[in-house]
């Protein structure tokens, strides 16, 4: 349960500062409002989680090439599902679109990588300290 926590945690974060990142560049193609941003943040962690297992299921069925780009695809429906559901996210253009994705996904991916460390700080140095033994 600790662990599923604390993955939602990062997740929830790793994405708000996807979002933040991709408005700041983008906007104003790309806008949000102070209220509404956490509104988008929770729809779009919501929508990612639930598609991006199906997502993977998909194309593991019947495109194993594009298993690669399935966060891309991923965030790309995550955000027009938040698009349409939420009246605090609007994008316009399509190259926004592209760019909102890639920058979602590198500063996703980034957060998710140095979040850790950062969050869990105490609890690696913790585990780091411990004595190895044989079982880990």
């Amino acid at each position: 349960m600790l662990r599923l926590i604390a993955s939602t945690t990062l997740e929830l974060l790793a994405n708000a500062i996807g979002l933040l990142v991709a408005w700041w560049i983008l906007r104003p193609e790309f806008a949000t409002d102070a209220t509404g941003f956490i509104i988008v943040v929770a729809i779009f962690t919501v929508a990612r989680f639930i598609l991006a297992p199906l997502m993977m299921k998909l194309s593991m069925r019947y495109a194993r090439v594009l298993i690669g780009g399935v966060s891309l695809v991923t965030i790309v429906v995550s955000l027009l599902v938040t698009t349409l559901l939420s009246s605090h996210l609007t994008i316009s253009g399509f190259t926004t679109w592209v760019l909102a994705t890639l920058i979602i996904w590198i500063f996703g991916v980034a957060a998710q990588l140095l979040l850790p460390l950062v969050i869990f700080k105490k609890t690696l140095a913790a585990r780091s300290d411990r004595p190895m033994t044989p079982l880990g």
